[in-house]
């Protein structure tokens, strides 16, 4: 897309602001309009300092920089844009707005101009109803902060054109993001995907398997991501977090998968909003986390000194498990069955301990679980039963500290944290492609650009193995009856046929 564009932006808040820069350091013509006095003028204020900034700093020549200031116009009404070839809003997430806004625009912008919403929620395809050519309406979800935020989604509502979403495609690329296309569903892309990494561990929460910092903590050092669930609801605020898992989950009309929890209402109740408050899941002074409130530490103990007995598990494991107990310098039984004495280690896939008590018959004082998903790497974590020793446990746990790796011990859940947390981002993703939302290479770019996964969905699943995941969740949802561990058809089809999951059908 070569031939000159002229875009107006209504809304000259931190979104409207970051579209417009990098719109103009592109090379467009950018109008800005916002509905409050002087708005609009500010923002170009703020837009240009921004960019002498990244002058200075060598990001941008001198006249780039001089350029696109030049490019941006704040106008004082909408009737500026009787010329614009694309007009971007960012204003409030209303549906009541954005169709007023819409029905205005109608009588102004030419037959051809394009209105592209920046809604993060709602449906493109609702607020096109009233629209005389709704095949003109498209979704074009930035971002914050936009110009570091490489990732659009374009989002098709029910009536829109081919060619309204190929122009924003081309024009995603032509100032400088990457374009992901998605049909007009409840999240589209990121939002929807990203569901499965909050609700699931809020639901090991709730289940007091273990608590909110450990479960960061593992997320972190065992998984790789860069917040822990709980930092992220910390982060972005639960008065917007809450209110985004409520919506979906209407949206989908009580898809189990999305059901959101009460300890997010009743925080959000209390005012504990996260950073922005001072107080959320942590507590924060002038906007940084105290550093006062790690997981309380296990208490001291001597490390194990009597044998190890490691139950069958498959050959991948237990490589990786006599590979960490050589290091914690462990001796380790051999036997079909443990001696009397023998600590006894487990690694369920989608199972409590408890369960691989009773199907194997070990002494359940002298039995832990360990999970081995990904590959016994980083933070380990181990897992007792209601009958465990908490001697032995405390000394299991010191045993394998000495690996030099972190060790978290935690109550027994089905699944332990990983597992159930990478088992349901999985599934939410396959699910995604299965009901055709957006391409599996999609889905992948926009997770990990949008949510900053170390991967995305169908990269964990090939990842970790297909079969693997779809044995968590098959032992998940046989223990719990949940409806929300039901596995994709997208997935099932591909561990059988042992395919990637980015292997579309033919």
């Amino acid at each position: 897309m070569n031939t000159p564009v002229i875009l107006g932006i209504v809304g000259a808040g931190a979104m409207g602001r970051g579209i417009a820069q990098i719109a103009a350091v592109a090379g467009v013509q950018v109008k800005l309009y916002d509905m409050q006095a002087g708005a609009a003028g500010n923002a170009r204020d703020a837009i240009a300092s921004q960019l002498r900034k990244l002058q200075e700093k060598g990001r941008l020549t001198e006249a780039v920089a001089s350029t696109a200031i030049e490019q941006i116009e704040p106008v004082n009404t909408l009737d500026a844009f009787e010329n614009c070839d694309i007009v971007i809003e960012a204003i409030i997430e209303n549906l009541g707005a954005k169709r007023e806004l819409l029905r205005c625009l109608e009588n102004i912008v030419g037959r051809d101009c394009i209105f592209a919403s920046n809604t993060s929620s709602l449906s493109v395809t609702a607020i096109a109803a009233i629209a005389t050519h709704p095949e003109r309406v498209a979704g074009f979800h930035f971002f914050n902060p936009v110009p570091l935020m490489k990732v659009v989604e374009v989002i098709s509502g029910v009536l829109t054109a081919e060619h309204v979403a190929q122009f924003l495609v081309d024009f995603a690329v032509r100032i400088g993001h990457k374009p992901v296309c998605a049909k007009d569903t409840p999240g589209f892309i990121v939002n929807h995907a990203g569901r499965g990494y909050l609700t699931e561990a809020l639901r090991i929460v709730q289940e007091s398997a273990a608590d909110f910092s450990q479960v960061d903590e593992v997320m972190r050092e065992a998984a790789g991501f860069r917040l822990g669930p709980f930092e992220l609801l910390d982060l972005t605020g639960l008065d917007v977090s809450h209110p985004v898992m409520e919506s979906i989950y209407q949206q989908y009309y009580q898809e189990p998968r999305y059901c959101p929890s009460v300890i997010t209402a009743q925080r959000l109740s209390a005012g504990l909003l996260g950073r922005k408050s001072g107080r959320g899941f942590y507590r924060y002074e002038n906007g940084a986390m105290r550093d006062d409130q790690l997981s309380s530490i296990e208490a001291s103990a001597h490390p194990w000194a009597g044998t190890v007995w490691v139950a069958g598990t498959d050959a991948h494991a237990s490589a990786q498990l006599a590979a960490l107990l050589s290091r914690c310098g462990a001796v380790m039984e051999a036997g079909e069955k443990p001696s009397a004495t023998a600590l006894c280690l487990v690694a369920p896939l989608g199972e409590d301990v408890s369960t691989c008590v009773a199907r194997e018959g070990l002494d359940a004082q002298r039995t832990i679980g360990i999970d081995t998903l990904t590959g016994c790497c980083g933070r380990l974590t181990l897992m007792s039963n209601p009958a465990t020793d908490k001697a032995v446990a405390q000394q299991a746990r010191a045993l394998l500290a000495q690996s030099g790796q972190a060790v978290t011990l935690i109550q027994d859940s089905y699944g332990f944290i990983v597992q159930r947390i990478l088992a349901t981002i999985v599934n939410i993703g396959c699910d995604i492609v299965q009901q055709g939302i957006c391409t599996p290479e999609d889905l992948d770019c926009a997770v990990e650009t949008g949510l900053a996964y170390p991967r995305g969905p169908l990269a964990w699943g090939d990842h970790i193995g297909a079969r693997r995941v779809l044995t968590i969740l098959k032992n998940l949802y046989q223990a719990t009856g949940d409806p929300r561990y039901r596995a994709s058809p997208w997935l099932i089809r591909r561990a059988q046929l042992e395919l990637s999951l980015h292997h579309s059908d033919n």
